[in-house]
Protein backbone atom coordinates (compact mmCIF):
# COMPACT_ATOMS: atom_id res chain seq x y z
CA UNK A 1 0.00 0.00 0.00
CA UNK A 2 2.76 1.80 1.04
CA UNK A 3 4.22 1.85 -2.86
CA UNK A 4 1.16 2.21 -4.34
CA UNK A 5 0.30 5.37 -2.42
CA UNK A 6 3.95 6.77 -3.00
CA UNK A 7 3.62 6.17 -6.80
CA UNK A 8 0.60 8.08 -7.24
CA UNK A 9 1.65 10.98 -5.72
CA UNK A 10 5.02 10.77 -7.17
CA UNK A 11 2.84 10.78 -10.82
CA UNK A 12 0.61 13.60 -9.20
CA UNK A 13 3.69 16.15 -8.30
CA UNK A 14 5.09 15.51 -11.53
CA UNK A 15 1.85 16.24 -13.62
CA UNK A 16 0.99 19.09 -11.77
CA UNK A 17 4.10 20.49 -12.18
CA UNK A 18 3.94 20.27 -15.91
CA UNK A 19 0.64 21.96 -15.98
CA UNK A 20 1.65 24.61 -13.57
CA UNK A 21 4.88 25.47 -15.78
CA UNK A 22 2.72 25.38 -19.07
CA UNK A 23 0.07 27.67 -17.74
CA UNK A 24 2.72 29.92 -15.60
CA UNK A 25 4.96 30.34 -18.97
CA UNK A 26 1.65 30.83 -21.45
CA UNK A 27 0.55 33.95 -19.13
CA UNK A 28 3.55 35.54 -18.39
CA UNK A 29 5.02 34.98 -21.76
CA UNK A 30 1.79 36.99 -23.34
CA UNK A 31 2.65 39.66 -21.32
CA UNK A 32 6.20 40.05 -20.31
CA UNK A 33 6.77 42.99 -22.50
CA UNK A 34 3.39 44.19 -22.12
CA UNK A 35 2.70 45.08 -18.15
CA UNK A 36 4.46 44.42 -15.28
CA UNK A 37 1.70 44.56 -13.14
CA UNK A 38 0.20 42.05 -14.95
CA UNK A 39 3.05 39.85 -14.69
CA UNK A 40 3.36 39.94 -11.16
CA UNK A 41 -0.21 39.21 -10.36
CA UNK A 42 0.36 35.91 -12.79
CA UNK A 43 3.26 35.05 -10.47
CA UNK A 44 1.19 35.68 -7.31
CA UNK A 45 -1.33 33.48 -8.63
CA UNK A 46 1.01 30.40 -9.66
CA UNK A 47 3.47 31.00 -6.54
CA UNK A 48 1.40 32.22 -3.76
CA UNK A 49 0.51 30.03 -1.61
CA UNK A 50 -3.18 30.01 -0.90
CA UNK A 51 -4.58 30.94 3.00
CA UNK A 52 -5.72 27.94 4.86
CA UNK A 53 -8.93 27.62 5.87
CA UNK A 54 -9.75 29.23 9.33
CA UNK A 55 -8.67 26.66 11.88
CA UNK A 56 -5.89 25.06 10.31
CA UNK A 57 -2.52 25.16 10.83
CA UNK A 58 0.09 27.57 8.87
CA UNK A 59 3.55 28.25 9.23
CA UNK A 60 4.55 31.76 8.89
CA UNK A 61 6.33 31.51 5.40
CA UNK A 62 2.46 30.67 3.80
CA UNK A 63 0.89 34.03 4.65
CA UNK A 64 3.82 35.84 2.83
CA UNK A 65 4.09 37.19 -0.26
CA UNK A 66 7.20 36.26 -2.58
CA UNK A 67 9.62 39.35 -2.26
CA UNK A 68 9.25 38.96 1.51
CA UNK A 69 10.07 35.24 1.38
CA UNK A 70 12.98 35.95 -0.66
CA UNK A 71 14.24 38.77 1.76
CA UNK A 72 14.15 35.67 4.21
CA UNK A 73 15.84 33.62 2.75
CA UNK A 74 18.84 36.40 1.77
CA UNK A 75 18.92 36.93 5.70
CA UNK A 76 19.11 33.06 6.09
CA UNK A 77 21.72 32.12 3.20
CA UNK A 78 23.72 35.96 4.70
CA UNK A 79 23.90 34.02 8.31
CA UNK A 80 25.35 30.55 6.56
CA UNK A 81 27.73 32.17 4.75
CA UNK A 82 29.13 33.98 7.34
CA UNK A 83 31.96 31.33 8.28
CA UNK A 84 33.04 31.75 4.80
CA UNK A 85 33.90 36.06 5.48
CA UNK A 86 35.92 34.82 8.24
CA UNK A 87 37.81 32.05 6.44
CA UNK A 88 38.59 34.59 3.72
CA UNK A 89 40.30 36.74 6.37
CA UNK A 90 42.09 33.63 8.03
CA UNK A 91 43.13 33.26 3.78
CA UNK A 92 44.79 36.96 3.67
CA UNK A 93 46.55 36.52 7.31
CA UNK A 94 48.12 32.98 5.85
CA UNK A 95 48.82 34.48 2.48
CA UNK A 96 50.49 37.96 4.38
CA UNK A 97 47.72 39.64 1.63
CA UNK A 98 48.23 43.03 3.90
CA UNK A 99 51.75 42.90 4.00
CA UNK A 100 52.33 42.29 -0.01
CA UNK A 101 49.98 45.47 -0.40
CA UNK A 102 52.08 47.34 2.09
CA UNK A 103 55.78 46.32 0.24
CA UNK A 104 54.27 48.21 -2.76
CA UNK A 105 54.01 51.14 -0.57
CA UNK A 106 50.06 50.68 0.11
CA UNK A 107 48.48 49.72 -3.54
CA UNK A 108 49.20 46.58 -5.49
CA UNK A 109 47.61 44.96 -8.50
CA UNK A 110 46.31 41.09 -8.53
CA UNK A 111 49.66 40.26 -10.31
CA UNK A 112 51.81 42.05 -7.42
CA UNK A 113 49.68 40.33 -4.97
CA UNK A 114 50.16 37.13 -6.91
CA UNK A 115 53.53 37.62 -7.47
CA UNK A 116 54.88 38.54 -3.34
CA UNK A 117 52.32 35.84 -1.89
CA UNK A 118 53.74 33.29 -4.43
CA UNK A 119 50.83 31.86 -5.79
CA UNK A 120 50.81 29.92 -9.35
CA UNK A 121 49.68 31.51 -11.96
CA UNK A 122 46.71 29.20 -12.31
CA UNK A 123 45.39 30.25 -8.84
CA UNK A 124 45.41 33.97 -9.73
CA UNK A 125 41.50 33.96 -10.70
CA UNK A 126 40.84 32.62 -7.43
CA UNK A 127 42.75 35.21 -5.73
CA UNK A 128 40.66 37.74 -7.74
CA UNK A 129 37.28 36.21 -6.15
CA UNK A 130 39.37 36.08 -2.87
CA UNK A 131 39.91 39.97 -3.24
CA UNK A 132 36.15 40.63 -4.19
CA UNK A 133 35.21 39.02 -0.93
CA UNK A 134 37.46 40.96 0.90
CA UNK A 135 37.06 44.15 -0.85
CA UNK A 136 33.17 44.09 -0.60
CA UNK A 137 33.66 43.21 3.39
CA UNK A 138 35.73 46.43 4.22
CA UNK A 139 39.26 44.65 4.97
CA UNK A 140 40.76 46.14 1.32
CA UNK A 141 39.51 48.70 -0.79
CA UNK A 142 39.83 48.52 -4.78
CA UNK A 143 40.43 51.13 -7.77
CA UNK A 144 40.40 51.25 -11.04
CA UNK A 145 43.88 52.40 -12.53
CA UNK A 146 43.00 53.00 -16.04
CA UNK A 147 39.27 55.03 -16.45
CA UNK A 148 36.13 52.87 -17.13
CA UNK A 149 35.39 52.84 -21.12
CA UNK A 150 39.62 52.29 -22.47
CA UNK A 151 39.01 49.27 -23.05
CA UNK A 152 40.09 47.61 -19.64
CA UNK A 153 36.33 46.93 -18.98
CA UNK A 154 34.19 48.06 -15.84
CA UNK A 155 35.02 45.21 -13.87
CA UNK A 156 36.59 47.16 -10.82
CA UNK A 157 38.65 43.71 -10.28
CA UNK A 158 39.80 43.36 -13.57
CA UNK A 159 43.49 42.59 -14.03
CA UNK A 160 44.64 46.28 -13.82
CA UNK A 161 42.58 46.88 -10.41
CA UNK A 162 44.61 48.27 -7.55
CA UNK A 163 43.78 47.10 -4.32
CA UNK A 164 44.86 49.32 -1.24
CA UNK A 165 44.85 49.16 2.57
CA UNK A 166 41.58 49.96 4.37
CA UNK A 167 41.66 51.14 8.16
CA UNK A 168 41.17 47.85 9.13
CA UNK A 169 43.79 46.31 7.66
CA UNK A 170 46.40 48.89 8.56
CA UNK A 171 46.01 47.62 11.62
CA UNK A 172 47.39 43.78 10.26
CA UNK A 173 50.91 45.52 9.24
CA UNK A 174 53.65 47.58 11.09
CA UNK A 175 53.67 47.62 14.53
CA UNK A 176 51.28 46.49 16.80
CA UNK A 177 49.90 44.77 14.21
CA UNK A 178 46.88 42.90 14.71
CA UNK A 179 47.86 39.65 12.42
CA UNK A 180 48.78 37.37 15.26
CA UNK A 181 45.38 37.93 17.78
CA UNK A 182 43.59 37.09 14.44
CA UNK A 183 45.39 34.12 13.83
CA UNK A 184 44.61 33.09 17.05
CA UNK A 185 41.19 33.27 17.12
CA UNK A 186 40.75 31.70 13.81
CA UNK A 187 42.70 28.58 14.44
CA UNK A 188 41.21 25.67 13.71
CA UNK A 189 41.47 24.73 17.31
CA UNK A 190 39.52 27.65 18.47
CA UNK A 191 37.23 26.98 15.26
CA UNK A 192 36.30 23.75 15.30
CA UNK A 193 34.79 22.77 18.60
CA UNK A 194 31.83 25.31 17.06
CA UNK A 195 30.87 22.59 14.77
CA UNK A 196 29.68 20.77 18.21
CA UNK A 197 28.22 23.39 20.04
CA UNK A 198 24.15 22.01 19.67
CA UNK A 199 25.58 18.88 21.00
CA UNK A 200 27.68 20.27 23.46
CA UNK A 201 24.54 21.99 24.48
CA UNK A 202 22.80 18.78 25.08
CA UNK A 203 25.47 17.36 26.86
CA UNK A 204 25.23 15.76 30.07
CA UNK A 205 21.22 16.43 30.00
CA UNK A 206 20.58 13.21 31.97
CA UNK A 207 23.57 13.55 34.02
CA UNK A 208 23.89 15.18 37.35
CA UNK A 209 26.29 17.73 36.79
CA UNK A 210 28.79 18.85 40.15
CA UNK A 211 27.99 22.63 39.76
CA UNK A 212 24.56 23.58 39.20
CA UNK A 213 23.83 25.07 35.90
CA UNK A 214 27.83 24.69 35.42
CA UNK A 215 28.64 21.87 32.10
CA UNK A 216 30.86 19.78 33.39
CA UNK A 217 33.36 19.83 30.42
CA UNK A 218 33.88 22.96 28.06
CA UNK A 219 33.05 23.01 24.38
CA UNK A 220 36.95 23.82 23.87
CA UNK A 221 37.50 19.78 26.45
CA UNK A 222 34.68 18.00 24.24
CA UNK A 223 36.72 18.35 20.44
CA UNK A 224 40.10 18.22 21.77
CA UNK A 225 39.92 16.16 24.76
CA UNK A 226 41.65 18.98 27.06
CA UNK A 227 41.53 22.32 27.68
CA UNK A 228 43.35 24.77 26.07
CA UNK A 229 45.48 25.84 28.45
CA UNK A 230 46.44 22.05 28.61
CA UNK A 231 47.05 22.31 25.06
CA UNK A 232 49.70 25.25 25.13
CA UNK A 233 51.71 23.36 27.60
CA UNK A 234 52.25 19.89 25.55
CA UNK A 235 52.05 21.82 21.66
CA UNK A 236 54.93 24.22 21.12
CA UNK A 237 53.44 25.37 17.49
CA UNK A 238 49.77 26.42 19.80
CA UNK A 239 51.61 27.80 22.85
CA UNK A 240 53.85 29.87 20.19
CA UNK A 241 50.57 31.15 18.47
CA UNK A 242 48.81 31.68 21.66
CA UNK A 243 51.36 33.71 23.26
CA UNK A 244 52.03 36.06 20.35
CA UNK A 245 48.22 36.68 19.91
CA UNK A 246 47.86 37.05 23.52
CA UNK A 247 50.96 40.04 23.42
CA UNK A 248 49.40 41.84 20.23
CA UNK A 249 46.26 42.40 21.42
CA UNK A 250 48.03 43.45 24.85
CA UNK A 251 50.60 46.13 22.61
CA UNK A 252 47.19 47.28 20.71
CA UNK A 253 45.22 48.09 23.51
CA UNK A 254 47.50 49.31 26.08
CA UNK A 255 48.40 51.94 23.77
CA UNK A 256 44.84 53.08 23.46
CA UNK A 257 44.32 52.51 27.62
CA UNK A 258 47.68 55.01 28.77
CA UNK A 259 46.10 57.36 25.88
CA UNK A 260 42.04 56.86 26.63
CA UNK A 261 42.50 56.11 30.26
CA UNK A 262 46.26 57.22 31.76
CA UNK A 263 44.65 58.79 34.70
CA UNK A 264 43.44 55.44 36.22
CA UNK A 265 46.78 54.26 37.00
CA UNK A 266 48.70 57.65 38.31
CA UNK A 267 49.58 57.92 41.21
CA UNK A 268 49.65 54.49 42.01
CA UNK A 269 52.70 53.40 43.76
CA UNK A 270 53.23 49.98 43.31
CA UNK A 271 50.69 47.57 41.14
CA UNK A 272 50.01 43.53 40.56
CA UNK A 273 49.72 42.80 36.86
CA UNK A 274 47.94 39.62 36.67
CA UNK A 275 49.17 37.80 33.73
CA UNK A 276 49.90 40.67 31.32
CA UNK A 277 52.88 42.63 31.30
CA UNK A 278 51.87 46.81 29.94
CA UNK A 279 52.14 48.73 32.54
CA UNK A 280 55.51 49.26 33.06
CA UNK A 281 57.17 50.81 29.45
CA UNK A 282 54.05 53.28 30.25
CA UNK A 283 54.29 54.27 33.86
CA UNK A 284 57.90 53.92 34.97
CA UNK A 285 57.90 55.29 38.09
CA UNK A 286 54.81 52.31 39.37
CA UNK A 287 56.39 49.52 40.94
CA UNK A 288 55.59 46.42 39.02
CA UNK A 289 54.89 43.07 39.25
CA UNK A 290 53.59 40.00 37.17
CA UNK A 291 52.03 37.25 38.95
CA UNK A 292 51.88 34.36 36.97
CA UNK A 293 51.99 30.42 36.35
CA UNK A 294 55.38 28.92 36.79
CA UNK A 295 56.06 27.59 33.56
CA UNK A 296 55.34 30.98 32.24
CA UNK A 297 57.99 33.10 35.10
CA UNK A 298 60.41 30.36 34.35
CA UNK A 299 60.94 32.01 30.62
CA UNK A 300 60.29 35.52 31.73
CA UNK A 301 62.50 37.98 30.27
CA UNK A 302 65.67 38.83 33.13
CA UNK A 303 66.85 42.14 33.63
CA UNK A 304 63.90 44.05 33.69
CA UNK A 305 62.53 46.58 36.72
CA UNK A 306 59.58 44.25 36.52
CA UNK A 307 59.07 41.69 39.27
CA UNK A 308 57.98 38.32 38.62
CA UNK A 309 56.13 36.27 40.63
CA UNK A 310 55.24 32.54 40.21
CA UNK A 311 51.77 31.71 41.86
CA UNK A 312 48.30 31.14 41.29
CA UNK A 313 45.82 33.82 41.40
CA UNK A 314 43.18 31.41 43.31
CA UNK A 315 45.57 30.79 45.56
CA UNK A 316 46.39 34.65 46.79
CA UNK A 317 47.45 37.56 44.89
CA UNK A 318 50.77 39.80 46.21
CA UNK A 319 50.33 43.09 48.00
CA UNK A 320 50.41 46.28 46.16
CA UNK A 321 48.79 49.24 45.59
CA UNK A 322 46.46 48.19 42.50
CA UNK A 323 45.52 45.23 41.01
CA UNK A 324 45.17 44.97 37.53
CA UNK A 325 42.87 42.28 35.56
CA UNK A 326 43.35 42.26 32.06
CA UNK A 327 41.47 40.17 29.93
CA UNK A 328 41.03 37.27 32.76
CA UNK A 329 37.75 37.41 34.43
CA UNK A 330 36.24 36.88 31.21
CA UNK A 331 37.60 33.39 31.18
CA UNK A 332 35.83 32.27 34.40
CA UNK A 333 32.10 31.51 36.00
CA UNK A 334 31.15 33.69 38.69
CA UNK A 335 32.44 31.34 41.83
CA UNK A 336 36.16 31.24 40.36
CA UNK A 337 35.48 35.20 39.72
CA UNK A 338 34.75 36.00 42.59
CA UNK A 339 37.20 34.20 45.02
CA UNK A 340 39.70 35.94 42.28
CA UNK A 341 38.46 39.23 43.38
CA UNK A 342 38.22 38.36 47.33
CA UNK A 343 42.04 37.72 46.95
CA UNK A 344 42.21 41.43 44.93
CA UNK A 345 40.23 42.48 47.77
CA UNK A 346 43.41 41.28 50.38
CA UNK A 347 45.90 41.97 48.65
CA UNK A 348 45.42 45.73 48.15
CA UNK A 349 44.93 48.52 50.97
CA UNK A 350 41.42 50.93 51.98
CA UNK A 351 40.31 53.49 49.30
CA UNK A 352 41.19 55.92 51.12
CA UNK A 353 44.56 54.53 50.52
CA UNK A 354 44.47 54.19 46.73
CA UNK A 355 43.43 50.73 47.13
CA UNK A 356 41.71 49.62 43.55
CA UNK A 357 41.13 46.67 41.34
CA UNK A 358 41.81 47.89 37.89
CA UNK A 359 39.81 45.61 35.46
CA UNK A 360 40.19 45.73 31.79
CA UNK A 361 37.17 43.69 29.90
CA UNK A 362 34.19 43.96 28.15
CA UNK A 363 30.75 45.13 29.65
CA UNK A 364 28.01 43.97 26.96
CA UNK A 365 25.52 47.16 26.09
CA UNK A 366 28.23 49.63 27.68
CA UNK A 367 29.73 52.27 25.43
CA UNK A 368 28.26 52.76 21.91
CA UNK A 369 24.92 51.68 20.53
CA UNK A 370 26.47 51.12 17.11
CA UNK A 371 25.12 47.66 15.90
CA UNK A 372 28.13 46.15 14.87
CA UNK A 373 29.43 47.04 18.25
CA UNK A 374 26.72 45.12 20.00
CA UNK A 375 27.08 42.22 17.47
CA UNK A 376 30.81 42.31 18.21
CA UNK A 377 30.15 41.96 21.98
CA UNK A 378 27.28 39.05 22.10
CA UNK A 379 29.53 36.96 19.24
CA UNK A 380 32.13 37.21 21.51
CA UNK A 381 29.92 36.43 24.66
CA UNK A 382 29.26 33.02 22.80
CA UNK A 383 33.06 32.68 21.80
CA UNK A 384 34.28 32.73 25.27
CA UNK A 385 31.77 29.94 25.68
CA UNK A 386 34.38 27.74 24.55
CA UNK A 387 36.00 27.64 27.83
CA UNK A 388 33.17 28.49 29.65
CA UNK A 389 33.65 31.88 30.21
CA UNK A 390 31.61 34.72 29.98
CA UNK A 391 31.21 38.41 28.77
CA UNK A 392 29.30 39.68 31.34
CA UNK A 393 27.20 43.10 31.11
CA UNK A 394 26.85 45.34 34.22
CA UNK A 395 23.92 43.54 36.01
CA UNK A 396 26.80 40.58 35.82
CA UNK A 397 29.75 42.82 37.10
CA UNK A 398 27.86 44.32 39.86
CA UNK A 399 26.99 40.44 41.17
CA UNK A 400 30.18 39.13 41.00
CA UNK A 401 31.86 42.48 42.51
CA UNK A 402 29.32 43.18 45.37
CA UNK A 403 29.50 39.27 45.60
CA UNK A 404 33.69 39.73 46.30
CA UNK A 405 32.93 41.83 49.63
CA UNK A 406 33.58 45.31 47.49
CA UNK A 407 31.82 48.73 47.96
CA UNK A 408 31.72 50.12 44.38
CA UNK A 409 33.04 50.25 41.22
CA UNK A 410 33.02 52.69 38.03
CA UNK A 411 32.69 51.63 34.27
CA UNK A 412 34.86 53.88 31.90
CA UNK A 413 33.72 52.52 28.10
CA UNK A 414 36.00 54.42 26.10
CA UNK A 415 37.97 50.98 24.67
CA UNK A 416 35.40 50.49 21.90
CA UNK A 417 34.04 46.92 22.58
CA UNK A 418 36.05 47.01 25.53
CA UNK A 419 36.01 49.10 28.78
CA UNK A 420 37.99 49.89 31.79
CA UNK A 421 36.37 48.97 35.39
CA UNK A 422 37.58 50.64 38.88
CA UNK A 423 36.49 48.43 41.43
CA UNK A 424 37.01 50.01 44.95
CA UNK A 425 37.23 48.35 48.57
Amino acid sequence: MGSARGSSLQKYQVTHHHKLSSHLYKETHSIWWADKSSEAQVLNKYWRRPRPRSGTACSSADEQPVPSLLDAQLELWHHTLGYIKAMALKAALDLCIADAIHHHGGAATLAQIAARVALRPSRTPCLRRLMRVLTVTGVFSTARQRPAGDGGGDDEHSDDASYGLTPASRLLVGSPSLSPFLALMLDGAFVSPFLGLGAWLQQGEHEQLPVPEQPSSSLFEMAHGKKPWDLASRDPAFTSLFNEGMVADSSFIMDIVVKECGDVFRGLSSLVDVAAQAIYNAFPGIKCSVLDLPHIVANAPAGTDVKYIAGDMFDSIPAGNAIFLKWVLHDWGDAECVKILKNCRKAIPFREEGGKVIILDMVVGAGSSDLKQKETQVLFDLFIMFVNGIQRNEQGWNKIIYNAGFSDYRIIPVLGVRSIVEVYP
